[in-house]
């Protein structure tokens, strides 16, 4: 890139402290998510659903998964208004805190065979705040990343809060994989194994809670409140400008998180493990594979942080979607051997597009939207993607293998969202290096609608779409 930012040793401090808290918070909240979604593939329809047999019993555990996302768009709304109108910050410990409780609550509840219909209907209310919390979560993480970063660093340190998921994914299957592991997978593990994976988020929300307190403000947050330019219902005004937006940006997400939520959902552990399938492989051995997936997912999530810094955020975008199009059908092919080692194998390959396809989202969002907007542009788009790619991925795919009888058909799902996804980032118009302060908040305007055609670079208004 041909920006060049000189930071103080002050400034240069700032950021790592904001990159480490941003890391642990986000490794917190999906830690709580992702046991959520582990528990729903392998004890959850068991334990709530088991009235309704065993298939019918695992789609809605996997509904389960899915509803939260639905209110996914409520926590993001909520928190867009909020984070654009009183601070990143105060919304990130909020967040924080509400889905440490929902968690913590999941790990006592009383199960179907104890209390009956309430159970399942409790269960369902503490995911839905799950949901919310989440919604909130991802924007208010990624601007205060972005936001703290100079111009030629944004990708790399909007990589830090997605490295969040694959460490929330590794922690909550790796905790998962010792419960099974150091109980016995039967009885002890459904009566209280499975518990202590939820309890557990009692002491990581303090531990998140604590350093989220620590860390500044957004800078451009403050230069907003000190100019007294927050957006009354910044909402409104996001859709009322930059609707379109809003939906190509949500559809860039798609694909990655149908992908992800092969794995993340439970779907595959789920699959894999089912002793009447053609898999059967044993729960722990696979949810440490998992665990490998989450580390690969992690170190491609890393390097894309970088690549997008280097090359751009679309053009690593488009390398990652078309490495993810290669590995739909590979991805069972080699599951369906039945062999821990292609297990592996598949996950690896898996994780590169995963990777390559998620850590440039923040930069790339956050140089989407003007600023008096950007929290909620950033994650209403993001919580609409989500919807659209991840929130029942695990539900259809497990009702299409039980239609069709073979994994042909969620490779080929799968493949549809890509190409949906690599359309939708195709048509953006890469903003690297951007001015995001609200100083600049004419040209911003301009930028992020649909039509324009000039370019940020002659500091003339920019097209958003290429």
């Amino acid at each position: 890139m041909s920006f060049v930012h000189t930071r103080t040793p002050a400034q240069r401090a700032t950021q790592r402290r904001v990159a480490f808290a941003t890391v642990i918070g986000t490794t917190i909240e999906w830690y709580d998510f992702f046991i959520y979604a582990t528990a729903a593939g392998l004890i959850f329809a068991e334990l709530f659903f088991k009235p309704a047999g065993a298939q019918i019993g695992l789609l809605l555990s996997f509904a389960s998964v899915g509803i939260s996302f639905l209110f996914r768009p409520l926590g993001a709304f909520l928190a867009g208004h909020f984070g654009d109108k009183i601070g990143r910050r105060a919304v990130l410990v909020i967040t924080l805190i509400a889905m440490g409780a929902a968690t913590t609550l999941i790990g006592v509840l009383p199960t179907y065979a104890t209390a009956g219909v309430i159970a399942p209907i409790l269960l369902l209310l503490l995911r839905i705040l799950q949901g919310i919390s989440a919604g909130g979560e991802w924007g208010g993480a990624v601007l205060m990343a972005v936001e703290h970063a100079p111009q030629d660093r944004r990708g790399r340190a909007g990589a830090f809060p997605q490295l969040g998921v694959p460490l929330g994914m590794l922690l909550a299957s790796g905790t998962m994989a010792i419960m099974t592991g150091i109980v016995s997978p039967g009885e002890q593990f459904i009566q209280w194994g499975w518990r202590v994976p939820f309890l557990l988020s009692f002491v990581l929300i303090i531990v998140g809670y604590l350093i989220r307190r620590t860390v500044e403000e957004s800078p451009i947050f403050e230069e907003i409140a000190a100019k007294k330019q927050q957006t009354k219902v910044p909402v409104i005004e996001l859709f009322r400008k930059h609707w379109r937006l809003v939906i190509i940006a949500a559809l860039v997400f798609a694909g990655n998180n149908a992908a992800g939520y092969m794995t993340t959902g439970g779907f595959l552990q789920a699959y894999t493990t089912n002793p009447e399938g053609p898999v059967g492989l044993e729960r722990t051995p696979v949810l440490i594979a998992v665990s490998f997936a989450a580390i690969m997912w992690f170190a491609f999530t890393l390097l894309s942080g970088f690549l997008a810094d280097a090359i751009g955020r679309k053009r690593t975008y488009q390398i990652g979607f078309v490495a993810q199009a290669l590995c739909v059908f590979p991805l069972f092919w080699l599951v369906n051997t039945g062999s821990l080692g292609m297990l592996y194998l598949a996950f690896a390959l898996f994780s590169v597009g995963l990777g390559l396809t998620y850590g440039p989202q923040a930069a790339l969002y956050s140089e989407l939207f003007p600023a008096s907007v950007r929290f909620s542009g950033v994650s209403i788009s993001y919580a609409l993607g989500a919807i659209i790619g991840g929130a029942f991925a695990p539900m259809i795919a497990t009702a299409l293998v039980q239609a069709t009888g073979t994994t042909a058909s969620v490779s080929i799902y799968l493949l549809v969202m890509t190409l949906i996804s690599l359309t939708a980032v195709s048509l953006l118009r890469d903003r690297s290096g951007i001015d995001l302060s609200i100083t600049n908040q004419a040209e911003q305007e301009i930028g992020a609608t649909i039509f324009d055609t000039r370019t940020p670079s002659t500091g003339q208004p920019a097209n958003t779409l290429g």
